[in-house]
């Protein structure tokens, strides 16, 4: 019975951890996505680089945050 559960696959190095960090806050926050939904935003949506330059802060931030 132990052989039909597989063990929670750790992550091997702090750049995947700063990753997963960066993927769960940009999932929860909406950080990253194109404001084109219907309605009224009041902003105009970033352009796909903008939305790229962000992500690569968020993960600079996260990692160094894991790095502490």
């Amino acid at each position: 019975m132990a052989d039909e559960l597989e063990p929670i696959k750790k992550a091997d190095s702090k750049g995947e951890v700063a990753l997963e960090l960066m993927r769960f806050i940009a999932s929860t926050t909406g950080v990253g996505k194109s404001g084109g939904g219907a309605g009224f935003t009041g902003k105009a949506s970033k352009s796909p680089e903008e939305q790229v330059d962000v992500l690569l802060q968020l993960y600079e931030r996260c990692r160094a945050v894991v790095e502490k």
